[in-house]
């Protein structure tokens, strides 16, 4: 269906065919943001048993959120007759405009004056037609399908990105940490050492291990059997 021009498709459809004899089941919704802003509607269109048909999702421009209500029922009755479909039941989450096709409220706006008259034209055409209110966490699909219309007419992605549930492997391993070999504490050495080794022995022991280093040769002599708990 064209969004530049609701009206452009309500041209008698084909002679039907044996489609006629299944009843179709679709939920419609649109929406704007800014109310006036830019709009889209959404709809899903399914046989009674669950067999989903077709999804429609259209943006429509600088709308109100009742235009784009009014735009979501008109494209499921413009589906159903191109497809030569006689028999429809519409869900809708929009209050206003389900009491305005079944006559418990008036068409006040003479906005939506148009788009009413050109549902009802449609709904004459078809052999059964109904339309229910739902709330809107029972029209899930269809309203996630307009608001991807208005994202792609806002130029905003609508594809979400993948959540990744587990880290991925790396496909080598690590690299050992390298150390050098010079660099041993006198606490490391004292663990090392047999605590039969007594006083001179244990500090001849740590000066040969630490002697590449002045440094490491000063601290291993601080290197005491009270630090390694061998007393």
């Amino acid at each position: 269906m064209s969004t530049g021009d609701l009206f452009a498709s309500s041209a008698p459809a084909s002679p039907r065919t044996a489609a006629t004899g299944i009843t179709l089941l679709a939920h419609c919704d649109g929406g704007a943001r800014g109310n006036p802003g830019p709009a889209g509607y959404g709809a899903v269109i399914a046989q009674e048993d669950g067999t989903v048909l077709a999804e429609l999702s259209e943006f429509l421009g600088f709308k109100t959120n009742n235009f784009a209500e009014y735009s979501g029922l008109l494209g499921v009755l413009q589906w159903a007759l191109d497809h030569n479909y006689s028999r429809l039941k519409v869900v809708s989450d929009s209050e206003l405009m389900v009491k305005q096709i079944q006559g418990k409220y008036k068409v006040n706006s003479p906005d939506l004056r148009p788009l009413f008259e050109e549902a009802k034209r449609r709904i004459n055409r078809l052999d059964l037609f109904n339309i229910s209110h739902a709330l809107r966490h029972k029209n899930k699909t269809a309203d996630r399908l307009a608001n991807e219309a208005m994202d792609r007419g806002m130029g905003k992605t609508t594809a979400a990105p993948k959540a990744t549930p587990y880290p991925q492997k790396s496909s080598e391993p690590a690299a050992p940490r390298r150390i050098d070999p010079s660099y041993v504490t006198a606490r490391s050495i004292c663990s090392a050492v047999s605590p039969s080794q007594t006083g001179s022995s244990l500090r001849l022991s740590v000066n040969k291990i630490t002697a590449n280093s002045p440094e490491h040769k000063q601290a291993s002599r601080s290197c005491h059997l009270e630090a390694c708990n061998f007393t």
